[in-house]
């Protein structure tokens, strides 16, 4: 007799993670012991200090507030809603709880038993990995490193990943879909015909859609062109077998592994990795060697040679290629944002160097070419808007305009390749081949000692932007003298600061009432969610006016100040490291996101998250709000937040 109850239970859990990636038999075992349990409005679940509960919770019906103890009194650190988990302490931490769980309204939760789950845990990464995540986010520093592994630590299991990894070797590898197959009693003339037709070198034997055998052009030349076996026997006689088969996320590194090892030229895809479930792709030889392009020390070595704008076009495809393979394999963002930061400064380098070929003389004085932004930061993953300027060498005031002229032909040229590449033409103008921004070295201390001495609005919105250069191409010396000077002028200037701190806080933390996100309530994104407006870029603006404060050089990137920042501030260092992996998850976020869409992952549509995605955002606001709470306190801006 069925058990209605735990099928009703399966039903609702399947759409939630991680329970959305148990199988049918872990969901209804698991299921058929939970405890169904009813809370009225304002009852508490557990309290702080109470002992361990043998179940943790998921909300089926109703809110529930998580709230910690401070200064006497219970501040509420995150709500939960249909789907959510929390009190997930006794799983991970084995320790009593230390916050309390009371219903904001009447509830329904479902307690899922420790004992029962914990085997699940122990097999399945994924969900592992989800349960430390939901922790996490019940806390009040959702990325404290504090409990990170606790949950695998007594099996041994290691989830982290060696910084020398090849991550070309991590990308999954690219499969052919469209498989043609046939029958195993179809004739061998047919199938040979079968493979002129379609210029193909293989054809797959299937028995209802899984995969018994594969045929190819050397078992054609090897057993029938020889005579050994009759052109019309059937396939089956010449056919190999078994096949060899993997899930359809197979690594490059594990495929060229397993072409090695069984001496084989093609990989079956099925649909869970085995020889006993539908195909639904096959990988070559070939198409591994084709992949090949996408590895960045090749594409490096292509940019370099590239002598034409389309060149790089083509190669900046790749790179985009090679990036959705990353994000794909889940790999961390530091390592990511390294490789392709410099395959695209490699490519911002060659259309300079390109551009400067077309120039009718050879520039009249040194120059540098400055990225700005999130490209300055060494946080431009996707094709977003372009933001450079140009600083060159002092000259006498009667050929300042004429050299200016020179820089700004060459500028147009760049910026042209660039928005060829992809590369949008920045709305407000910010670009070298604007003379506002094409300057010498001189003109750039002067408007930096403007901007700093004079900061209203529009001048702090102007320094977010700038204060971010990094030299793409040219003299670093030229660039190494506007730092010292930025330097020196902010150094003993407490107003600027204090502005520049100000400028953190427009942008409160994104989330908005219980339950809902803080959207644009007009225009063409309404309802959308501004992911760089509410969420990077206060982290971003927070990490440059702590790390300018402490007048430290050459760390540009938001996630390497705040590590900086935890080494010189060590009783925020759990803060700062909070911020740094905020940092990390937003951008990756953002990179995900607009990969999807093929655009610039700025605006989210928030219906469209899944809950998984919903919570890491959450974990991202609470680091958000800690952090602007730390600029508001130091710099004494109580009334701008």
């Amino acid at each position: 007799m069925k058990n209605t109850i735990a099928l009703r239970i399966a039903d609702f859990l399947k759409n939630h993670p991680p329970f959305d990636v148990l199988s049918k038999e872990q969901l209804l075992e698991v299921s058929s012991h939970v405890q169904v349990l009813y809370f009225e409005k304002n009852k508490i679940i557990f309290d702080d200090n109470d002992e361990g509960h043998n179940q943790f919770y998921v909300v089926h019906k109703g809110a529930v507030a998580l709230q910690k103890r401070k200064n006497g009194d219970f501040i509420t650190i995150d709500n939960c809603d249909e789907g959510d988990i929390f009190g997930l302490r006794p799983l991970i931490a084995r320790e009593n709880y230390v916050i309390k769980a009371i219903t904001r309204e009447e509830s329904i939760l479902y307690g899922i038993p420790i004992d029962v789950f914990r085997p699940v845990v122990e097999k399945n990464l994924r969900v592992g990995n989800f349960l430390i995540e939901s922790f996490a986010s019940n806390t009040e520093n959702p990325y404290s490193e504090e409990h990170r592994r606790k949950l695998y630590s007594e099996n041994g299991i290691d989830i982290g990943i060696s910084s020398s990894t090849d991550l070309y070797d991590l990308q999954p590898a690219r499969y052919v879909k469209n498989v043609i197959t046939c029958n195993k009693e179809d004739k061998t003339r047919d199938i040979a015909l079968l493979m002129r037709e379609n210029n193909i070198g293989s054809v797959v034997v299937t028995e209802n859609d899984i995969p018994v055998g594969i045929v190819t052009d050397r078992d054609l030349k090897n057993k029938i062109v020889t005579g050994d076996y009759p052109i019309d026997i059937p396939i089956h006689n010449i056919m190999t077998s078994p096949v060899i088969c993997y899930p359809r996320n197979i690594t490059i590194a594990q495929a060229q592994t397993a072409l090695m090892k069984h001496k084989i030229g093609h990989l079956c895809i099925t649909k869970d990795g085995t020889p006993k479930s539908k195909l639904i792709g096959l990988i070559s030889e070939h198409d591994i060697t084709v992949s090949q392009g996408n590895n960045p020390s090749v594409l490096m070595k292509a940019i370099k040679r590239a002598s034409k704008t389309k060149h790089l076009k083509r190669i900046h495809e790749k790179i985009m290629i090679l990036l959705n393979g990353y994000i794909r394999q889940n790999i961390p963002l530091t390592h990511i944002s390294r490789i392709i930061t410099e395959l695209n400064d490699a490519t911002i380098k060659r259309c300079i160097e390109l551009s400067l070929k077309k120039m009718p003389e050879s520039p009249p004085v040194k120059f540098a070419w400055l990225s700005l932004g999130s490209q300055g930061r060494k946080e431009q993953l996707l094709h977003t808007d372009q933001d450079n300027a140009i600083v060159f060498e002092n000259v006498p005031a009667e050929i300042l305009d004429k050299t200016r002229a020179y820089f700004i032909t060459l500028a147009q040229k760049v910026t042209k390749r660039l928005n060829t590449l992809g590369y949008e033409y920045c709305p407000a103008d910010m670009m070298a081949s604007n003379p506002k921004w094409c300057l010498s070295l001189d003109e750039w201390k002067e408007q930096f000692t403007k901007w700093i001495a004079e900061p209203g609005e529009n001048e702090i919105l102007l320094c977010s932007i700038f204060f971010d250069f990094d030299i793409s191409y040219g003299d670093s010396t030229l660039t190494d003298a506007l730092g010292s000077h930025i330097f020196e002028k902010t150094g003993q200037n407490t107003y600027f600061s204090a502005m520049l701190a100000k400028s953190v806080l427009q942008n409160p933390s994104p989330l908005g009432f219980f339950r809902q996100f803080l959207v644009e309530q007009n225009g063409e994104y309404k309802d959308f969610f501004d992911l760089k407006k509410r969420a990077i870029t206060p982290i971003t603006d927070a990490g440059r006016v702590l790390i300018l404060s402490h007048q430290v050089r050459h760390i540009n990137n938001t996630a390497e100040r705040f590590e900086k920042l935890a080494e010189l501030e060590p009783e925020n260092k759990q803060l700062y490291l909070s911020c740094s992996y905020t940092s990390k998850a937003l951008l990756k976020f953002r990179t995900k996101h607009g990969l999807m869409h093929n655009d610039s992952g700025r605006y989210i549509e928030l219906a469209a998250l899944s809950k998984e995605e919903r919570m890491k955002l959450k974990r991202c606001f609470k680091t958000i709000r800690e952090i602007q709470e730390l600029i508001k306190m130091r710099y004494k801006l109580t009334s701008f937040i």
